[in-house]
């Protein structure tokens, strides 16, 4: 993976991981390039200032090494040695927002919410436009059913999306809202994030879903077939909601048609045994 000094990291919801019905797993972090590619925007006393190679002073660049190698620990999955190497990122520069993000990340991937959360608002304290920041302290708010004080952070991530890719936080947004109940606001949000990344098989399936949800059949196909059409981007769960779906549009061909190849490629999958049992109406 290129390193490069203006990446952060960032709380990415990969297709294969954006939950709700069946897509579960372990979200991974990633370094997020800085979508203007010029460096990070940081707050000064003047005003705001944008950081270029120049404004790297030694101890920041020894600390952005140590940051790094937490991220490639973490992306492994080797939690104590990213925690002590992001330890010693702070140690060496106690200013640096990107450090105490990935200190949050890290946190929460060890079920320590209280460390976790304390984590994203520093790094938020430090870099009020820490967009990839308020992402995941939203994400991690949203994740704990704390629904309101997560899409205020998700709008917070939204006014900053140099950090972080917009349509990713709209998707996040979204499926948040879908979580909360609130369909109307979540196909809002995934509308406009599908406007902005329509290859995205993660925002169709959650487009899919809602839609669903709100018994606009005709609708919630156009975006499952948008997942179920590739099979590289089929799962259990794109495959069980289009066979729901064509199952409350009367197309029993259809149906069954989608059911064959959930039976055939996620045999022992959960969805499976649902269709086995008929359970077309959940």
């Amino acid at each position: 993976m290129p390193i490069h000094r203006s990446r952060r990291f960032a709380f990415w919801l990969t297709w294969a991981a954006v939950l709700l019905a069946g897509w579960g797993g372990v979200s991974t972090s990633a370094f997020a390039q800085s979508e203007s590619g010029i460096g990070d925007v940081r707050d000064s006393a003047a005003g705001s200032d944008i950081s270029t190679a120049s404004d790297e002073t030694p101890a920041r660049r020894r600390a952005r090494i140590r940051l790094e190698l937490a991220g490639a620990y973490f992306g492994r999955g080797q939690l104590s040695t990213a925690l002590d190497e992001v330890k010693q990122a702070i140690t060496l520069d106690g200013n640096y927002s990107e450090a105490y993000e990935m200190r949050g990340l890290i946190y929460d991937a060890l079920n320590e919410p209280r460390f976790a959360e304390e984590s994203f608002r520093r790094a938020l304290q430090i870099n009020s436009r820490n967009g990839s920041a308020a992402h995941n302290l939203a994400w991690f708010l949203c994740r704990r059913q704390d629904y309101a004080r997560a899409d205020e952070f998700f709008q917070r991530a939204a006014d900053f999306p140099g950090t972080i890719a917009l349509s990713k936080t709209l998707m996040a947004r979204g499926v948040c809202q879908l979580q909360a109940g609130s369909l109307g606001n979540a196909e809002k949000y995934l509308a406009r994030s599908h406007e902005l990344d329509p290859s995205n098989p993660a925002v169709s399936f959650n487009m899919a879903l809602v839609l669903y949800r709100m018994k606009e059949y005709e609708r919630a196909r156009f975006y499952a077939r948008r997942v179920n059409n590739i099979s590289e981007r089929a799962s259990a769960a794109s495959l069980w909601l289009g066979a729901r779906i064509e199952h409350k549009l009367n197309n029993l061909a259809g149906r069954d048609e989608l059911a064959i190849q959930l039976r055939n490629r996620f045999g022992s999958s959960r969805e499976v045994t649902a269709l086995e049992l008929g359970r077309f109406d959940e």
